[in-house]
Protein backbone atom coordinates (compact mmCIF):
# COMPACT_ATOMS: atom_id res chain seq x y z
CA UNK A 1 0.00 0.00 0.00
CA UNK A 2 1.60 3.60 -1.10
CA UNK A 3 1.89 5.45 2.04
CA UNK A 4 2.73 9.64 2.25
CA UNK A 5 6.52 9.52 3.37
CA UNK A 6 7.62 11.19 6.10
CA UNK A 7 10.43 13.53 5.61
CA UNK A 8 12.32 15.84 8.10
CA UNK A 9 13.65 17.70 4.95
CA UNK A 10 12.25 16.14 1.50
CA UNK A 11 14.37 13.46 0.91
CA UNK A 12 16.27 12.73 4.02
CA UNK A 13 14.42 10.27 6.50
CA UNK A 14 12.59 12.28 9.20
CA UNK A 15 14.95 12.92 12.75
CA UNK A 16 13.17 13.47 15.44
CA UNK A 17 11.01 16.70 15.96
CA UNK A 18 13.70 18.59 18.53
CA UNK A 19 16.62 17.62 16.20
CA UNK A 20 17.12 21.68 14.78
CA UNK A 21 16.04 24.37 15.51
CA UNK A 22 15.26 26.24 11.96
CA UNK A 23 16.83 25.57 7.97
CA UNK A 24 16.87 27.34 5.63
CA UNK A 25 17.41 27.12 1.66
CA UNK A 26 16.71 28.62 -1.04
CA UNK A 27 14.09 26.52 -3.30
CA UNK A 28 16.54 25.95 -6.08
CA UNK A 29 18.85 23.95 -3.69
CA UNK A 30 16.60 21.09 -3.09
CA UNK A 31 14.02 21.36 -6.41
CA UNK A 32 16.83 21.69 -9.14
CA UNK A 33 18.29 17.99 -8.23
CA UNK A 34 14.91 16.97 -8.53
CA UNK A 35 13.90 18.15 -11.31
CA UNK A 36 11.54 20.77 -10.32
CA UNK A 37 9.33 18.40 -8.63
CA UNK A 38 8.86 17.34 -4.88
CA UNK A 39 6.48 14.08 -4.59
CA UNK A 40 3.82 14.56 -2.16
CA UNK A 41 4.95 13.65 1.41
CA UNK A 42 4.50 15.39 4.79
CA UNK A 43 6.68 16.57 7.96
CA UNK A 44 5.66 14.74 11.51
CA UNK A 45 6.87 18.03 13.44
CA UNK A 46 8.13 20.91 11.33
CA UNK A 47 6.11 23.85 9.82
CA UNK A 48 7.63 25.46 6.55
CA UNK A 49 7.16 28.38 5.17
CA UNK A 50 7.88 29.26 1.61
CA UNK A 51 8.45 32.95 0.45
CA UNK A 52 7.71 32.90 -3.63
CA UNK A 53 9.37 36.20 -5.32
CA UNK A 54 9.04 34.88 -9.35
CA UNK A 55 9.02 32.09 -11.43
CA UNK A 56 5.85 29.33 -11.68
CA UNK A 57 4.57 26.63 -10.18
CA UNK A 58 1.92 25.29 -7.99
CA UNK A 59 1.75 23.93 -4.53
CA UNK A 60 -0.58 20.81 -3.47
CA UNK A 61 -2.25 20.68 -0.12
CA UNK A 62 -3.84 17.43 0.76
CA UNK A 63 -5.43 17.49 -2.47
CA UNK A 64 -6.20 20.80 -3.58
CA UNK A 65 -3.87 22.32 -6.04
CA UNK A 66 -3.24 26.17 -5.91
CA UNK A 67 -1.12 27.85 -8.71
CA UNK A 68 1.91 30.34 -7.04
CA UNK A 69 1.01 34.20 -7.72
CA UNK A 70 4.14 35.76 -6.93
CA UNK A 71 4.74 37.08 -4.67
CA UNK A 72 3.23 34.83 -2.23
CA UNK A 73 3.56 33.03 1.19
CA UNK A 74 3.01 29.36 1.32
CA UNK A 75 2.00 28.07 4.76
CA UNK A 76 2.25 24.21 5.56
CA UNK A 77 1.93 22.92 8.86
CA UNK A 78 3.28 19.97 10.59
CA UNK A 79 1.54 16.88 9.28
CA UNK A 80 0.00 18.71 6.21
CA UNK A 81 0.32 16.40 2.74
CA UNK A 82 2.01 18.69 0.09
CA UNK A 83 3.84 18.49 -3.18
CA UNK A 84 5.47 21.15 -5.50
CA UNK A 85 5.92 21.65 -9.07
CA UNK A 86 8.70 24.43 -9.68
CA UNK A 87 9.48 26.14 -12.64
CA UNK A 88 13.50 26.44 -13.81
CA UNK A 89 12.94 30.30 -13.14
CA UNK A 90 11.73 29.86 -9.64
CA UNK A 91 12.84 32.69 -6.93
CA UNK A 92 11.81 31.87 -3.96
CA UNK A 93 12.93 30.83 -0.31
CA UNK A 94 11.86 27.62 2.42
CA UNK A 95 11.71 28.27 6.02
CA UNK A 96 11.59 25.24 7.99
CA UNK A 97 10.96 24.99 11.66
CA UNK A 98 10.04 22.59 14.51
CA UNK A 99 6.47 23.63 15.11
CA UNK A 100 5.84 22.87 18.76
CA UNK A 101 9.15 24.90 19.87
CA UNK A 102 7.47 27.74 17.41
CA UNK A 103 4.33 28.03 18.28
CA UNK A 104 4.68 27.65 22.42
CA UNK A 105 7.10 31.30 22.12
CA UNK A 106 3.95 32.73 19.76
CA UNK A 107 1.57 31.51 22.23
CA UNK A 108 3.81 33.50 24.87
CA UNK A 109 4.30 36.94 22.71
CA UNK A 110 2.20 36.85 20.12
CA UNK A 111 -0.80 35.04 20.68
CA UNK A 112 -3.09 36.48 18.29
CA UNK A 113 -0.60 35.13 15.78
CA UNK A 114 -0.94 31.48 17.01
CA UNK A 115 -4.02 30.33 14.90
CA UNK A 116 -1.61 31.87 11.36
CA UNK A 117 0.87 29.08 12.33
CA UNK A 118 -1.93 25.99 12.50
CA UNK A 119 -3.70 25.91 8.66
CA UNK A 120 -2.77 26.02 5.70
CA UNK A 121 -1.98 28.57 3.49
CA UNK A 122 -1.48 30.42 -0.21
CA UNK A 123 -0.97 34.42 1.48
CA UNK A 124 -0.48 37.45 -1.34
CA UNK A 125 2.12 39.83 -0.66
CA UNK A 126 0.89 42.81 -1.93
CA UNK A 127 -0.17 46.32 -0.80
CA UNK A 128 0.98 49.35 1.20
CA UNK A 129 1.34 47.11 4.80
CA UNK A 130 4.77 47.42 6.19
CA UNK A 131 4.96 43.90 6.44
CA UNK A 132 5.62 43.66 2.92
CA UNK A 133 9.04 45.49 3.28
CA UNK A 134 9.60 43.80 5.99
CA UNK A 135 10.12 40.30 4.60
CA UNK A 136 12.95 40.33 2.64
CA UNK A 137 14.97 41.83 5.90
CA UNK A 138 13.82 39.01 7.89
CA UNK A 139 14.50 36.41 6.14
CA UNK A 140 18.17 37.92 5.12
CA UNK A 141 18.43 38.17 8.30
CA UNK A 142 17.32 34.27 9.41
CA UNK A 143 19.76 33.17 6.44
CA UNK A 144 22.25 35.21 8.45
CA UNK A 145 21.91 33.44 11.51
CA UNK A 146 21.59 29.90 9.68
CA UNK A 147 24.84 30.06 7.71
CA UNK A 148 26.69 31.40 11.23
CA UNK A 149 28.49 29.43 13.68
CA UNK A 150 28.12 32.13 16.39
CA UNK A 151 26.63 31.92 19.66
CA UNK A 152 23.49 31.77 20.07
CA UNK A 153 22.38 31.25 16.51
CA UNK A 154 19.20 29.17 16.81
CA UNK A 155 17.99 31.61 19.66
CA UNK A 156 18.27 34.47 17.37
CA UNK A 157 16.78 32.66 14.82
CA UNK A 158 13.68 31.56 16.85
CA UNK A 159 13.35 35.35 17.43
CA UNK A 160 13.29 36.54 13.54
CA UNK A 161 10.89 33.70 13.73
CA UNK A 162 8.58 34.93 15.88
CA UNK A 163 8.82 38.20 14.02
CA UNK A 164 8.32 36.86 10.88
CA UNK A 165 4.87 35.49 12.28
CA UNK A 166 3.76 38.54 13.62
CA UNK A 167 3.95 39.90 9.92
CA UNK A 168 2.68 37.31 8.01
CA UNK A 169 -0.51 37.28 10.62
CA UNK A 170 -0.85 40.83 9.27
CA UNK A 171 -0.69 40.33 5.54
CA UNK A 172 -2.91 36.77 6.27
CA UNK A 173 -5.37 39.34 7.89
CA UNK A 174 -4.88 42.21 4.71
CA UNK A 175 -6.23 39.43 2.19
CA UNK A 176 -9.29 39.94 0.44
CA UNK A 177 -10.55 35.98 1.69
CA UNK A 178 -9.81 33.63 4.93
CA UNK A 179 -6.07 31.99 4.45
CA UNK A 180 -7.45 28.65 4.11
CA UNK A 181 -10.07 29.58 1.55
CA UNK A 182 -9.72 27.25 -1.31
CA UNK A 183 -8.34 24.09 0.56
CA UNK A 184 -10.63 21.53 -0.80
CA UNK A 185 -13.02 19.45 1.46
CA UNK A 186 -11.12 16.66 1.98
CA UNK A 187 -8.32 18.67 3.23
CA UNK A 188 -10.77 20.85 5.57
CA UNK A 189 -12.37 17.24 7.03
CA UNK A 190 -8.43 16.27 7.42
CA UNK A 191 -7.86 19.35 9.48
CA UNK A 192 -11.07 19.46 11.18
CA UNK A 193 -10.27 15.72 11.95
CA UNK A 194 -6.99 17.06 13.94
CA UNK A 195 -8.43 19.16 15.88
CA UNK A 196 -11.00 16.93 17.12
CA UNK A 197 -7.93 14.46 17.73
CA UNK A 198 -6.05 17.07 19.69
CA UNK A 199 -9.18 17.64 22.07
CA UNK A 200 -10.32 13.91 22.72
CA UNK A 201 -7.30 11.82 22.18
CA UNK A 202 -7.07 11.11 25.76
CA UNK A 203 -10.48 9.85 25.65
CA UNK A 204 -9.99 6.81 23.95
CA UNK A 205 -12.88 7.54 21.61
CA UNK A 206 -13.69 4.90 18.68
CA UNK A 207 -13.49 6.28 15.23
CA UNK A 208 -17.36 6.39 15.14
CA UNK A 209 -17.20 9.04 17.78
CA UNK A 210 -15.18 11.64 15.26
CA UNK A 211 -17.03 10.72 12.19
CA UNK A 212 -20.25 11.48 14.07
CA UNK A 213 -19.10 15.22 15.10
CA UNK A 214 -17.55 15.86 11.28
CA UNK A 215 -20.93 14.67 10.18
CA UNK A 216 -19.68 11.93 7.69
CA UNK A 217 -19.51 8.42 8.31
CA UNK A 218 -16.77 6.21 9.51
CA UNK A 219 -16.15 4.50 6.15
CA UNK A 220 -16.44 7.69 4.49
CA UNK A 221 -13.77 9.01 7.06
CA UNK A 222 -11.78 5.61 7.03
CA UNK A 223 -11.48 6.46 2.93
CA UNK A 224 -10.73 10.16 3.12
CA UNK A 225 -7.46 9.08 5.85
CA UNK A 226 -6.17 6.31 3.38
CA UNK A 227 -6.68 7.99 -0.21
CA UNK A 228 -4.85 10.82 1.07
CA UNK A 229 -2.69 10.17 4.23
CA UNK A 230 -2.02 6.40 3.22
CA UNK A 231 -3.01 4.99 6.48
CA UNK A 232 -6.25 3.92 8.32
CA UNK A 233 -8.38 6.39 11.01
CA UNK A 234 -7.05 5.07 14.19
CA UNK A 235 -3.70 5.06 12.64
CA UNK A 236 -4.46 8.97 12.82
CA UNK A 237 -5.36 9.15 16.07
CA UNK A 238 -2.65 6.34 17.48
CA UNK A 239 0.19 8.60 15.67
CA UNK A 240 -1.42 11.94 17.61
CA UNK A 241 -1.09 9.75 20.77
CA UNK A 242 2.39 8.63 20.15
CA UNK A 243 3.47 12.14 19.38
CA UNK A 244 1.92 13.93 22.41
CA UNK A 245 3.47 10.91 24.78
CA UNK A 246 6.80 11.17 23.20
CA UNK A 247 7.06 15.13 24.05
CA UNK A 248 5.97 14.50 27.13
CA UNK A 249 9.02 11.86 27.50
CA UNK A 250 11.75 14.09 26.00
CA UNK A 251 10.40 17.74 27.54
CA UNK A 252 8.97 16.67 30.48
CA UNK A 253 10.47 15.08 33.88
CA UNK A 254 7.22 12.95 34.48
CA UNK A 255 7.51 9.27 35.45
CA UNK A 256 6.12 6.52 32.12
CA UNK A 257 3.36 6.14 34.90
CA UNK A 258 2.23 9.56 35.26
CA UNK A 259 2.82 10.02 31.39
CA UNK A 260 0.47 6.99 30.93
CA UNK A 261 -2.06 8.96 33.08
CA UNK A 262 -1.64 11.65 31.02
CA UNK A 263 -2.55 9.85 28.18
CA UNK A 264 -5.64 8.30 29.64
CA UNK A 265 -4.45 4.94 30.07
CA UNK A 266 -5.13 3.47 33.71
CA UNK A 267 -2.56 0.98 33.53
CA UNK A 268 0.88 2.01 33.35
CA UNK A 269 2.20 -1.46 31.68
CA UNK A 270 -0.36 -1.37 29.26
CA UNK A 271 0.62 1.86 28.18
CA UNK A 272 4.00 0.97 27.85
CA UNK A 273 3.07 -2.19 25.64
CA UNK A 274 0.98 0.16 23.34
CA UNK A 275 3.90 2.93 23.08
CA UNK A 276 6.46 -0.57 21.62
CA UNK A 277 3.41 -1.62 18.97
CA UNK A 278 3.70 2.04 17.73
CA UNK A 279 7.67 2.90 17.67
CA UNK A 280 9.32 -0.83 18.53
CA UNK A 281 10.76 1.09 21.37
CA UNK A 282 9.13 1.04 25.25
CA UNK A 283 8.88 4.92 27.15
CA UNK A 284 11.86 4.18 28.67
CA UNK A 285 14.24 3.69 25.64
CA UNK A 286 12.74 6.37 23.48
CA UNK A 287 13.38 9.01 26.73
CA UNK A 288 16.80 7.75 26.99
CA UNK A 289 17.48 7.54 23.10
CA UNK A 290 15.94 11.62 22.84
CA UNK A 291 18.32 12.57 25.55
CA UNK A 292 20.84 11.42 24.14
CA UNK A 293 20.47 13.05 21.10
CA UNK A 294 19.48 16.66 22.96
CA UNK A 295 22.25 16.27 25.35
CA UNK A 296 25.27 14.25 23.70
CA UNK A 297 28.11 12.86 26.35
CA UNK A 298 25.35 13.72 29.44
CA UNK A 299 23.47 10.97 29.58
Amino acid sequence: MRRIPNYDLYGESARPPWYDAFNFEWIPERSRPNDWHIAAHRHDALLQILYIRGGQGHVVIESGKHTFAPPCLVLLPAQTVHAFEFSPQIDGLVVTVVQHALEKLVKTVAPGALSTLQRAAMIPVKGPDASVSMLMPLFALLEQEFRSTSRGRGAAGMALLVALVVHVARLSDLAAAPSHAGIDRRGTLLRRFRELIDAHFREHRPVEFYAERLGVTAAQLARVCREELGISTTAVVNAHLIREAQRELVYSNLSVKQIAHEMGFADSAYFSRYFRKQTSQTPGEFRESAHRELMPGQS
